[in-house]
């Protein structure tokens, strides 16, 4: 189905009543060629791209709620590449450059907003820091500049960079084309677009467990029944851990709640996305005029999503120091989703040592800006059975190896 703006009209003056289903809700079929457990953004990227790139869609998404009710929902919807290393740098780079063309690819408004993305520095140390980021960026094509406090506030007039404050502004790397988009238009976007060339998308489905024989995948067991397959793409973000234990695969994975919060609506304040990492808050603006606000992690283990009053107290704080102005405002509603952390603060994009078996998590709270990069080269390794070479760095043999990629420091906020 195509969209134009005379077919908006034209249903939106009847009430939005005469739209068809844009996808279906097939009953599982008794066997697949693959089966992507996770209907989130990545699993749905996986699932497109390979169809799309690969040929194959005799294949199934199987998500135990509703696609996009996971973390793609419960993000802040931050678009970056700035990232220090190399191999950082080339998955988030590749999943920018897809980001930029994706709405008119799945014809599909996914809300794009190329705004900007500001990382402030408070103090010397974190200037040469946040520099050295800009040089490597540079090194790796990635577009980054470093604004002196001037710039900054041109840029963004809202900031505060008087040297009297507590966290005065020395200034900040600025990417311009990160931004914002829209999650639910995403998942929507891929959703749709995976349905017509013939990928069962199945929700309301729990996996209970995965067979195997002679150490290959041959099904996987779920609440709708048992599903034949010798290929499964695990892309559950927190409960990945979950996942690889039903075939006795350990991971360094991590669960940690995540918070984020929006204010309620106000006028045009904030023009781009803000992070400070020594004040410990970040935030965007959205077209509906909310402040979406996000900090760190809860520091306890837990697969709620909801979290603790006090990392909600640090972040208003924390937020007040940032932008005194918007001190008054009264915040409308709070969620929180589960992110999988990894010791190298870098995800698994990986074959496992069980035949057919594959994971992509541990993308801690960068996950939502790699949705399309992340896809794209999990479907490269899911369909060749070999890692495509920008994922090969995050092979799961790394925390064998020692060959981390320790990206801690370039986290939206430090963690």
């Amino acid at each position: 189905m195509k969209y134009s703006v005379f077919s908006l009209i034209r249903e939106g003056l009847k009430g939005h009543q005469g739209w068809p289903r844009v996808w279906r809700a097939p009953e599982p079929k008794a066997a697949y060629d693959a089966v992507v457990i996770g209907g989130g953004g990545h699993g749905l990227a996986t699932a497109y791209y390979l169809a799309k790139e690969h040929g194959m869609t005799n294949i199934a998404v199987i998500e135990k709620g509703w696609i996009g009710g996971g973390n793609s929902g419960r993000n802040t919807t931050i678009i970056r590449s700035n990232y220090l290393f190399d191999e950082s740098a080339a998955i988030y780079n590749h999943a920018l450059e897809l980001w930029k063309t994706l709405g008119r690819e799945l014809n599909y408004n996914i809300m794009m907003s190329h705004r900007g993305v500001l990382n402030l520095a408070h103090d010397e140390h974190e200037a040469r820091q946040l520099k050295r980021r800009v040089e490597a960026n540079r090194l790796n094509g990635v577009d980054a500049e470093w604004l002196d406090a001037r710039q900054v506030k041109d840029f963004c007039p809202i900031i505060n960079i008087s040297h009297d404050i507590r966290y005065p502004v020395l200034g900040a790397t600025l990417q311009r084309s990160g931004g914002t988009n829209r999650h639910d238009a995403v998942v929507w976007g891929y959703a749709r677009a995976c349905d017509a060339m013939g990928v069962d998308i199945i929700q309301q489905c729990e996996v209970t467990g995965i067979r195997t024989a002679r150490g290959a995948v041959t099904g996987v067991e779920t609440t709708r029944g048992v599903i034949k397959t010798p290929k499964v793409a695990c892309v559950t973000a927190g409960h990945t851990s979950v996942i690889a234990a039903m075939l006795d695969i350990k991971l360094p994975i991590q669960s940690h709640p995540l918070q984020a919060l929006v204010s309620e609506p106000i006028k045009p304040l904030v023009p781009c996305v803000i992070m400070s990492n020594a004040v410990h808050v970040y935030c965007s603006q959205s077209d509906k005029g909310e402040l979406v606000i996000g900090a760190g992690i809860d520091a306890h283990n837990s697969y709620t999503q909801r979290g603790s009053m006090d990392i909600i107290e640090h972040q208003m704080a924390s937020l007040c120091e940032l932008l005194p102005p918007v001190s008054r405002l009264r915040m409308m509603r709070q969620w929180g989703g589960i992110v999988d952390t990894c010791p190298d603060a870098s995800p698994i994009i990986s074959k496992t040592p069980v035949k057919g078996f594959y994971i992509n998590g541990g993308w801690g709270t960068g996950g939502w800006k790699a949705t399309p990069g992340s896809g794209h080269v999990f479907a490269w390794t899911v369909a060749r059975d070999d890692p495509h070479p920008i994922a090969a760095p995050f092979a799961l043999d790394r925390f064998q190896s020692g060959a981390l990629v320790a990206e801690h420091g370039a986290a939206a906020v430090a963690h």
